[in-house]
């Protein structure tokens, strides 16, 4: 299916009231299939792949996070979908957000579940200085023409030692995007978000720390946060058990 023109990517199941399930950086729409079949039960349940993940090619340009609330819904309304539940993972959650926040689309979304979101720029640590400087010191030096022939392959070696693991996979173009991502905070955000919210994480996510839904829960009015043990930034996959029963929960299913 074409929104805006760019070929969108996305499964569909169930009949009902609609909800949309929006993934993580790096991953599609396919890590939901327990969950979509689940809550498939009751609703018409679409798991969709952002451009540039998964089935989705690339998005024209180095989208910011707005872009891709944008799209999201230029799919709804492609669907003719006016309403409908949102539940996104890290990534995901970060677009729900955005959309969430817009005082004009806030009643399009009665329901949102955020699963080890992201979203929260915290200050970085001594360590992750250090590298970020070692970084842009090796770039700056492996620029100058006579290194820049000599060693042609060493600005790649340098960015798969020193960037992220998200970083060092994904394409020069999604690159720019996640700079641009990972560099916004929408803390302020939070207190415009007026749906009932269901917050779900991992004691032991180490991308996405538990503080940070901790936050979320404190400044979103009426959150209510879940912990699942023995699970990390991924938690939806590594406890699904127990994560399904509480979907099943939050949604009456």
């Amino acid at each position: 299916m074409l929104v805006g023109g760019l070929p969108a990517a996305y499964a569909e199941q169930g009949r009902g009231d609609a909800i949309l399930l929006l993934h993580g950086w790096g991953a599609s729409a396919g890590l939901y299939a327990p969950l979509q079949q689940r809550l498939a039960k009751k609703y018409r349940v679409l798991a969709l792949d952002f451009p540039g993940f998964g089935q989705s090619p690339e998005p024209p340009g180095a989208w910011d996070v707005d872009a891709y609330a944008d799209f999201v819904l230029a799919f709804l309304a492609r669907l003719q979908i006016e309403s409908c539940a949102l539940v996104g993972h890290s990534f995901g959650g970060r677009v729900i957000l955005k959309l969430a926040a817009r005082q004009l689309e806030a009643p399009r979304f009665p329901k949102l579940v955020l699963i080890d979101s992201a979203g929260i720029r915290r200050l970085p640590t001594k360590a992750s200085l250090r590298k970020s400087r070692k970084y842009r010191w090796g770039r700056k030096f492996l620029a100058l023409p006579p290194l820049r022939k000599a060693f042609p392959g060493a600005p790649e070696r340098l960015r798969q030692k020193y960037g992220s693991a998200d970083y060092r996979t994904a394409s020069p173009l999604m690159r720019q995007i996640l700079v641009k991502t990972v560099n916004e905070d929408l803390t302020p955000l939070l207190t415009r978000v007026q749906a009932p919210t269901l917050l779900i994480w991992g004691r032991g996510d180490a991308d996405t720390p538990l503080i940070d839904g901790q936050l979320m829960e404190r400044e979103i009015p009426g959150a209510g946060l879940v912990i699942l043990e023995n699970a990390g930034h991924f938690s939806f996959l590594e406890q699904q058990g127990q994560f399904l029963r509480v979907m099943e929960s939050f949604f009456e299913v």
